[in-house]
């Protein structure tokens, strides 16, 4: 399962993830598909998303059943503790950009 949540998503974004996902709710899309087409998807909201902001969550086989990865500006940072993945919180001040890199994935990302 795939899951995509987008915030402030431009129009052609939100019309590209609809094509090939199922959008449940305003910001909401899930389907299920390959690591090779998540991968694809990932890249378009990576060119697309603008100054909105966007999570997707996927199944793996990890402590947690799922893996995330984050881009753009938000308060819940995705971190690893030990294998589980947990959400970190900043301060409404503080709100950073994502991670990038290999930190999307909430591995090693702000301590």
């Amino acid at each position: 399962m795939l899951v995509i949540v987008v915030e402030n998503a431009p129009p052609r974004l939100r019309g590209r993830l609809a094509i090939w996902l199922l959008e449940v709710r305003a910001g909401v899309y899930v389907g299920v598909y390959s690591a090779r087409v998540r991968e694809h998807i990932w890249e378009n909201v990576e060119k697309g998303i603008e100054d909105g902001s966007a999570v997707m969550m996927w199944n793996a086989p990890t402590e947690s059943g799922f893996e995330v990865r984050t881009l753009g500006q938000n308060r819940r940072i995705p971190v690893d503790f030990d294998g589980v993945q947990l959400v970190r919180f900043l301060p409404e001040d503080k709100a950073p950009e994502s991670p990038s890199g290999p930190d999307r994935t909430g591995k090693g990302g702000p301590k």
